[in-house]
C-alpha cells in the first residue's frame, strides 16, 4: 500500500521534480568538491560509483566493496566479510587511512580508524565513494598516510519510490534492507528513509554478529539554498573472533578454531563462555547547508554530532584479583589471589563541529577555502561482573579503572587548481591542523613497580603544516600526465601513548609523497600508470620492544618508506563483454630496523639490528581481475584478486607470515520487469570460487628463552583463517 501511494503521487511532482533534481544532484556533489580530486587534480584516485556498489553490496562491510580498488587489501575476523573488517592502501592500516562522510570525519578521535560493524548496510544509503591513494587533498579529520576515503550519502530523491532486498546464503548469513522516499512535497520538501538488519553465524567458530541500523534524510530546496538533516545509527553486536589462532591449533582444532572465551569448567571440561561479545551503539546526526551565493561562488556547510556508547565483555583466566580492586579471599582454608572472572570495558564518547567550505569556480580557476572545528570528549572505565567462587561482596558497578580523554581538532586550507594554455593545470593546497590531545586518570594496565593501575597524565599539542602542490597535462583529450609533491602529518594514536613507556611520549610522524601519473582515456579503452615514493619520518612502528607492564611498543623510526607502481587497464571488448585488470607492485621497507627482544618475555632487552626489512603487511604484488558480461537483464562477474606474501611483523621472519592468496568470486544476476513492479532483480554470488586456503590478517611476536648458557628465539604467531566456497543468493524489487 505504501509503494501505491507513493508512486501515485509521483506525477504531479513529475515535472518539477526532473527539473529540480538536476540542481539538487549538483548541490550534493558540491558539498564534497572541495575535498574530492577531480581529472584535473594531479594525485592518483579511483571513484567506486552506486551501480558498482549496489551489485557487490550484500552485506559484507564497505572494506569490501572497496577490495578490488588498485592498492587495497581487507581483512575479516570472522573469515567472511561481516563484523570486525578491515581496510589497508598501499600496505596502511585503517588508522592511516582519512575517512570522511559528507565531508565529515568518521575515524575515531582516539583509534584513529573507523570500526566499519558501527556502520551496518551504510553502502546502502551512498551515492558514491572516492578513494584517494597517497596524501590526497587537504581534507577534514586523521592525517592521511596510506590513502583517503570519501563518501557521499545518496541525494534525496525528487521522485517516489521503494524499494525492498533480501540476501541469504552460507554460515546462516542475512541482510535484509527496506528503503523508501517521499519525492518532492509541496515543491520544497523531501524525505528519505532505510531500515536494515544484518547478520552472520561466521565462517569462524562462534564469530556471530547481529547488526541493526537505519537512515533517515530529509530535505528543503529553495532558491539557491539546500538544506539536509541527516542522521543515522548502527547497533551491533557481536561474538570476539579477533584472537585468531595459531598454525598449531589449526592443526589440532581445525581452521574455525577460536579460543576467545574458552575456559575450563567446574568438572575439567572444556567450555566457551556465551556472552563473550562485544556490544555498541554509535548514532550520527548531519546539518548539512549549500547556498550558491553567485555563479560562480558557493558555500557549503555542516555541523555534526556522533552519539557512542558500548562495552566489549570477556572471560578471563587465572587473573590477580588486585589488578581489578578486589581483594583476595580464602576457599577451603586456601588463600585466592587469582580466579576466573568476566569483565566489562566500556567506552561513551561525543563527538561534535562543524566544516565549511567556500567555493570559487570561474573561466580557467576552481578554488576553496574551507576547515573545520571538532572536539571529541570521551570516557574509558571497567567493571567487573562476576568471579568464580568469590567470597566476599562484589558490587558489579564498582570500577576497577577510568580515564577522560579531551581532544580538539582544528584545521584551515586553501586550494586552487588554475588553468593555463595547452591543457596545463597547476594545483596547490595548503593546511594548518592544530590538536591538543588530553587523557586523564587510570588506564585498564595495572603497574606492577608501583602497585597501581597505570596513571595517564597527557596533554599535547601539535601544529601542522601540510602543502601539497602539482601539475596536470592534458596532452589531448585521450592523454594526460600529472605530477605532484605532498606533506601529510599525523599525530600518535591513545594506544601509541598508553602502550607505550610510561617515561616518554611517542612523537608525531611526517610523510613527504612524491606521485607521477599517465592516463589514457577512450570510448573504449582506459590504462593508466601512477608512480609512488612515500617516504616516512618518525613513522610508529612495532619494534618488539615491551612498555614496563609488558605492552608492545610502537616506536618510532627514523626512516622508511613505500614506493611502487600502480597499473591499471579497461577494456569495453564489445557492447556485451569488459575487462578490467589493476597491479601495485611495490617495496616497503623499514630502513636500519632495530628489534628488541626480552629474555622469557621479561627482562633483559636484547637489541638485534636487521638492517632493512619489509614493512609488515605490506605486499610486493597485488593483482586484481574482473571479467563482466551484460546481456539483455543478465549479468555475470569474475573477480580475482591475487596477494603476494605478507610478513606479519618487520623483523621478516619467515615462519610469521601470510602466505600469498588467490581467491576468486563469481556474481550471477538477472532484472527483470514484474507487475506492478519498476524492475525486480535476482542473483547468486559464489565466493571463493576455488576454495583458497588462506589467511588475510594476523599478529606476531618473539622473544628469547634461556636455557642455562644457551640463548634461543622463539616466535609465535596468530592467524586469520578465511572462508572456503560459500555462496550468497539475493532479490530485490523496486517499486
Amino acid at each position: 500500500m505504501l509503494a501505491g501511494i507513493l508512486v501515485s503521487g509521483s506525477m504531479s511532482f513529475a515535472q518539477k521534480a526532473q527539473k529540480d533534481s538536476v540542481k539538487i544532484v549538483h548541490l550534493q556533489e558540491v558539498q564534497v568538491i572541495s575535498t574530492r580530486a577531480t581529472e584535473k587534480t594531479p594525485m592518483a584516485f579511483t571513484n567506486v560509483n552506486k551501480e558498482q556498489i549496489s551489485k557487490q553490496n550484500l552485506g559484507v562491510d564497505i572494506p569490501y566493496l572497496l577490495s578490488l580498488t588498485p592498492s587495497a587489501l581487507t581483512t575479516s575476523d570472522a573469515g567472511a566479510g561481516i563484523g570486525y573488517t578491515s581496510l589497508r592502501i598501499r600496505g596502511t592500516d585503517g588508522t592511516r587511512i582519512n575517512i570522511t562522510a559528507n565531508g565529515i570525519p568518521m575515524n575515531d578521535a582516539e583509534s584513529h580508524t573507523v570500526y566499519w560493524v558501527n556502520m551496518p548496510d551504510f553502502a546502502s544509503s551512498l551515492k558514491d565513494i572516492q578513494v584517494q591513494r597517497g596524501a590526497g587533498t587537504s581534507t577534514n579529520g586523521a592525517g592521511a598516510f596510506g590513502g583517503s576515503v570519501n563518501m557521499q550519502t545518496e541525494g534525496i530523491s525528487m521522485i517516489p519510490y521503494a524499494e525492498v532486498n533480501g540476501s541469504y546464503g552460507s554460515f546462516n548469513t542475512h541482510k535484509e534492507t527496506v528503503k523508501v522516499g517521499t519525492g518532492l512535497l509541496n515543491n520544497h520538501w523531501a524525505f528519505d528513509a532505510r531500515l536494515s538488519n544484518i547478520g552472520t553465524d561466521g565462517y569462524i567458530d562462534r564469530a556471530s554478529v547481529d547488526l541493526n541500523s537505519y537512515f533517515l534524510q530529509g530535505g528543503y530546496f529553495t532558491g539557491n539554498t539546500s538544506i539536509k538533516l541527516i542522521t543515522f545509527s548502527g547497533l551491533e553486536k557481536t561474538y570476539h573472533a579477533w584472537n585468531y589462532a595459531s598454525k598449531e591449533e589449526m592443526a589440532e582444532h581445525g581452521r574455525r578454531y577460536n579460543s576467545a572465551g574458552e575456559y575450563t569448567d567446574a568438572i575439567g571440561n572444556t567450555a566457551y563462555y556465551k556472552d563473550q561479545t562485544d556490544n555498541y551503539h554509535q548514532t550520527h546526526y548531519q546539518l548539512l547547508l549549500n547556498h550558491q551565493l553567485s555563479p560562480t561562488w558557493n558555500l557549503d556547510a555542516a555541523l555534526h554530532y556522533t552519539r557512542g556508547s558500548g562495552y566489549y565483555q570477556e572471560y578471563k583466566t587465572d587473573r590477580s584479583l588486585v589488578e581489578y580492586g578486589l581483594s583476595t579471599y580464602t576457599l577451603d582454608g586456601t588463600t585466592v589471589t587469582e580466579s576466573d572472572l568476566v569483565r566489562q570495558k566500556k567506552m561513551s564518547n561525543d563527538f561534535y563541529g562543524g566544516v565549511f567550505s567556500l567555493n570559487y569556480n570561474k573561466n580557467q580557476l576552481t578554488a576553496s577555502i574551507g576547515g573545520g572545528l571538532n572536539e571529541y570528549d570521551g570516557d574509558h572505565f571497567g567493571k567487573v561482573i562476576w568471579v568464580r567462587n568469590y567470597v566476599g561482596s562484589l558490587n558489579p558497578e564498582q570500577e576497577y579503572y577510568r580515564s577522560t580523554a579531551k581532544k580538539i581538532d582544528g584545521n584551515l586550507y586553501a586550494k586552487a587548481n588554475y588553468e593555463l594554455d595547452g591543457g596545463l593545470n597547476i594545483y596547490g593546497d595548503l593546511q594548518y591542523r592544530h590538536i591538543n590531545y588530553k587523557i586523564d586518570g587510570a588506564n585498564d594496565n595495572w603497574d606492577w613497580n608501583t602497585n597501581a593501575m597505570q596513571q595517564l597524565d597527557i596533554n599535547d599539542n601539535f601544529n601542522f603544516l601540510n602543502p601539497k602542490a602539482g601539475v596536470n597535462w592534458e596532452l589531448n583529450k585521450h592523454n594526460r600526465l600529472y605530477a605532484s609533491f605532498s606533506v601529510a602529518q599525523k599525530e600518535p594514536t591513545r594506544n601509541n601513548y598508553t602502550d607505550g613507556k610510561f617515561s616518554e611520549y611517542p612523537k608525531a610522524e611526517r610523510l613527504l609523497d612524491y606521485e607521477l601519473g599517465y592516463a589514457y582515456a577512450d570510448t573504449w579503452f582506459s590504462a593508466g600508470a601512477n608512480l609512488y615514493y612515500m617516504d616516512y619520518k618518525d613513522q610508529l612502528v612495532l619494534t618488539g620492544e615491551l612498555n614496563e607492564i609488558g605492552e608492545a611498543i610502537a616506536a618510532n623510526v627514523p626512516d622508511s618508506y613505500r614506493m611502487g607502481a600502480e597499473l591499471m587497464m579497461g577494456a569495453k571488448l564489445n557492447k556485451n563483454f569488459r575487462w578490467d585488470v589493476n597491479a601495485t607492485f611495490s617495496r616497503n621497507r623499514v630502513q636500519n630496523f632495530i628489534e628488541t627482544l626480552y629474555e622469557n618475555e621479561e627482562a633483559n632487552p636484547i637489541e638485534i639490528k636487521h638492517g632493512d626489512t619489509p614493512i609488515a603487511f605490506s605486499p610486493d604484488l597485488i593483482l586484481n581481475n574482473i571479467f563482466s558480461f551484460n546481456y539483455k537483464g543478465f549479468d555475470a562477474s569474475l573477480q580475482s584478486q591475487y596477494v603476494s606474501k605478507q610478513y606479519l611483523s618487520n623483523a621478516k621472519q619467515s615462519d610469521q607470515m601470510l602466505d600469498a592468496y588467490f581467491v576468486s568470486n563469481l556474481s550471477l544476476a538477472y532484472t527483470l520487469q514484474l507487475p506492478h513492479v519498476k524492475s525486480a532483480s535476482v542473483g547468486v554470488t559464489v565466493y571463493n570460487l576455488f576454495n583458497e586456503e588462506y589467511e588475510n590478517n594476523g599478529y606476531a611476536g618473539s622473544g628469547y628463552y634461556i636455557d642455562g648458557s644457551n640463548k634461543e628465539r622463539y616466535n609465535y604467531s596468530g592467524y586469520a583463517a578465511q572462508a572456503g566456497t560459500n555462496v550468497m543468493a539475493h532479490l530485490t524489487l523496486r517499486f
